[in-house]
C-alpha cells in the first residue's frame, strides 16, 4: 500500500511521539507499505516552525533527515495535485490539508490522518 502521511503524523512518526496510535505505527511499519511524504509536508513544517509554533518539533531540514533515515519517499507537488484542490469540497480550508488530500487522490494513496474534517474528503483516508 502507498501511504502519504499527514504532517503530524508523519512527526509523531519520526519523533516516537506516543500521539501516534500502536495501529497506526504497525501500519506505517507493514512491510507492504511504502511510506510517503510530500513536499507540503515539508513547506508546513519550515513555515509553521518560522512562525514560532511550539507543534514543530523539528526544523524542516531535520525532518527531511529523518524521513530519509526511516526509508520515506518523497512526493513532488504536480501540476495535477493543484489542479484537483479546485474540485475538492470545502471541508476544510487549510491549504496543505488540501494539497495533501489532492495528491492522495490523485495518485491515488491512501492518506493517514489524525483530522477528523481530511477525513471527510473520502472514505480510502485513514482517520487516526
Amino acid at each position: 500500500m502507498n501511504l502519504l502521511l499527514d504532517t503530524h503524523v508523519a512527526l509523531w512518526a519520526i519523533t516516537d511521539s506516543p500521539k501516534l496510535p500502536p495501529k497506526a505505527r504497525e501500519l506505517i511499519q507493514a512491510p507492504t507499505t511504502t511510506v510517503w511524504v510530500s513536499a507540503a509536508n515539508i513547506w508546513e513544517i519550515a513555515i509553521k516552525r518560522a512562525l514560532g509554533r511550539g507543534d514543530m518539533p523539528v526544523s524542516s531540514q531535520d525532518a527531511v533527515r529523518f524521513f530519509r533515515q526511516s526509508g520515506y519517499r518523497f512526493l513532488n507537488i504536480e501540476p495535477e495535485h493543484a489542479m484537483a484542490v479546485e474540485e475538492l469540497p470545502a471541508h476544510h480550508q487549510d491549504p496543505f490539508d488540501r494539497i495533501l488530500v489532492a495528491q492522495a487522490l490523485v495518485e491515488p494513496m491512501r492518506l493517514m490522518t489524525h483530522d477528523p474534517l481530511v477525513a471527510l474528503y473520502s472514505d480510502t483516508i485513514i482517520k487516526i
